[in-house]
């Protein structure tokens, strides 16, 4: 499959089945975020892979969505802002950008495997912190990315904007 295929067929997965995900595939996707690049390299991130029922259930409680609660494990990435780089002109702080970076490559590896998941930024981060037993205050859970067998394909036709909506070439 090449890259434009993945990309082309990724979906945001929301229903899984209860088949678990092979620990040699897990550790696939985990390979493909930590060679993500950051700004300067700094690598400013963590990655909680939850599979234990009592965790995934506090974390489930952060984004209360029943099809999230079909999850057979999640990646929460956290985001280290004091290891991050700041930009020296106005101190913009670029945690964020690597941490997607990172997180969008564990999505495509995800494809690739033929697992689904869905990149969720919508969840209490104080309650994920809490079910994590994060107590660094510089430490932000960011993504958190259910990942698993999808339970139905997906077959609905991605829209996107055009390409002359989207590029200006000056």
């Amino acid at each position: 499959m090449s890259f434009l295929d993945i990309v082309r067929n990724r979906r945001s997965v929301r229903g899984y089945s209860d088949t678990p995900v092979e620990q040699e595939k897990l550790d696939y996707i985990l390979e493909a975020a930590r060679l993500a690049p950051s700004a300067v390299n700094y690598q400013p991130w963590s990655f909680f892979v939850v599979k234990s029922r009592d965790v995934l259930n506090k974390i489930y409680e952060s984004y209360d969505r029943e099809w999230f609660r079909s999850a057979p494990l999640c990646v929460v990435v956290c985001g280290h802002h004091d290891a991050s780089w700041k930009r020296k002109f106005d101190e913009k702080d670029h945690c964020d950008i690597d941490v997607a970076i990172a997180t969008e490559h564990m999505v495509l590896a995800v494809e690739e495997l033929g697992l689904g998941c869905c990149w969720i930024c919508n969840f209490d981060p104080e309650l994920c912190r809490k079910a994590l037993n994060i107590e660094d205050e510089n430490v932000e859970p960011m993504v958190i990315l259910p990942i698993g067998y999808a339970l139905k394909p997906d077959n609905a036709e991605k829209k996107r904007k055009e390409m002359g909506e989207i590029v200006t070439v000056i």
